[in-house]
């Protein structure tokens, strides 16, 4: 599994289109024109091209490539080696391509991400460097997710929030269309910017607008869910749009990778391995969610993350784990970008995380009931937004007292959440 390097020393000049795709019915030979495409050395010389397929995503298609010649080692096989990275059928409607790649790209000219190679016409190319992709699990180990929170800040601290999605910001990086995409008409990109005026666009805001938009109609169930959720986004804005977080770029937002699950967290190789250090030097991968975004949300998300696809609200962080987070996150982000002396941002942000414990829970209830009707993975996305919407609606019964005003047991994931 791939993981970013700062120390690759490769800068993008320009990210090469390829016109072709790839197939998962003919995986190895479109994988192989693909990375022949990209790399036709790799055709002329001695050895096989092999491929090895990840199962951690739930969404695309992930393959590692190799040229496999006589007498290379392993380790100077990661060095050349290719990720190959697919999307999933329709997820279009999900996740901008175009922004995804230029967040791709300003992430590696910071050193946040591996060089992106070229870009094909259902996929990215890019460079792998060893690493070992988490488990749910592995996010709970002290080592690991103070890492995590080091890297986290990293990226708060360090990366450009980018309003427009189809321009490189970075003056190295020159993304080439692959083709001109088909514009919104502008009364419905004026409706999904209205969410959240006078913030950059895109943000977490207006993708779950845009997703609320995409909902199937076809019912009157389906309808009815339909506006309950556009009311519950409003409200959540209303309340939560002008969380002040940090406050380094006066818009209270921060450039967020906004989807740290496991699989999306690599951590380093150890040298030497034997040794147990105190933090686990780690990175992250995947990019097609990342928008500007409230730091809590980002840290929120993160924590709900720990439970894995299972939803094992057993294991989220208690308040004193979630404190100690929030503070080596802190460390770390004034280490990058210096903030007030003044002001206690410790408490500030596990304030805000707190407040928005419930939104994850309602940005992937969305998405899940979109996959559900669009996705060919056989992963019951269904049952899934259930689980997920149901996490948003028991924060909302404990933020307004419904639930004691019932005599409802308290939530085990709001129980946890409570715990010291």
């Amino acid at each position: 599994m791939s993981a970013s390097s700062p120390s690759n020393g490769v800068h993008n000049k320009e990210i090469r289109s390829l016109p072709l795709a790839y197939h998962v019915e003919d995986s190895d030979a479109s994988a192989t024109r693909l990375i022949l495409a990209l790399l036709p050395e790799w055709g002329q010389a001695e050895g096989k091209i092999e491929f090895t397929r990840f199962k951690d995503g739930i969404t695309n298609t992930l393959m590692k490539a190799v040229k496999r010649r006589p007498g290379i080692s392993e380790e100077q096989l990661d060095k050349e080696a290719v990720l190959l990275r697919a999307y999933g059928n329709g997820t279009e409607v999900l996740i901008d391509r175009e922004r995804e790649t230029t967040s791709h790209s300003i992430l590696a000219q910071h050193g946040l991400a591996p060089p992106l190679l070229a870009r094909f016409q259902n996929g990215l190319l890019y460079r792998f460097i060893r690493g070992q992709p988490c488990a749910s699990s592995d996010l709970t180990k002290e080592p690991v997710w103070r890492g995590v929170a080091q890297k986290i800040a990293q990226w708060h601290a360090r990366l450009p929030i980018v309003a427009d999605g189809r321009t490189a910001a970075i003056k190295d990086s020159v993304v080439v269309p692959l083709a001109q995409p088909a514009s919104a008409s502008p009364s419905h990109l004026d409706k999904i910017n209205a969410i959240s005026p006078r913030k950059p666009v895109p943000n977490v805001w207006t993708v779950m607008q845009k997703w609320i938009f995409a909902l199937p109609q076809k019912t009157h169930a389906e309808t009815e869910r339909r506006d309950n959720l556009q009311r519950e986004l409003e409200r959540s804005v209303a309340e939560l749009g002008s969380t002040k977080g940090l406050g380094g770029n006066g818009m209270q937002l921060v450039f967020a990778h906004c989807d740290l699950l496991s699989g999306n967290v690599i951590v380093a190789p150890r040298i030497p391995e034997h040794e147990e250090p105190i933090v686990e030097s780690v990175s992250f991968i995947d990019y097609e969610y990342a928008t500007p975004s409230p730091a809590a949300f980002d840290l929120a998300n993160h924590f709900s993350e720990w439970g894995g696809f299972e939803c094992d609200y057993n294991v989220l962080p208690t308040r004193a784990t979630r404190k100690a987070f929030i503070q080596e996150y802190i460390a770390s982000y004034t280490s990058h970008t210096p903030l007030s002396p003044e002001i206690d941002y410790v408490s500030r942000i596990f304030a805000e995380v707190d407040k928005f414990r419930g939104i994850p829970g309602l940005y992937w209830g969305i998405w899940a009931l979109i996959q559900a009707t669009i996705s060919q993975i056989d992963f019951d996305y269904a049952s899934y937004a259930e689980v997920r919407l149901a996490e948003y609606w028991d924060w909302r019964a404990e933020q307004d007292g419904s639930r004691e005003k019932k005599g409802q047991e308290q939530p085990l994931r709001e129980r946890r959440w409570a715990e010291e």
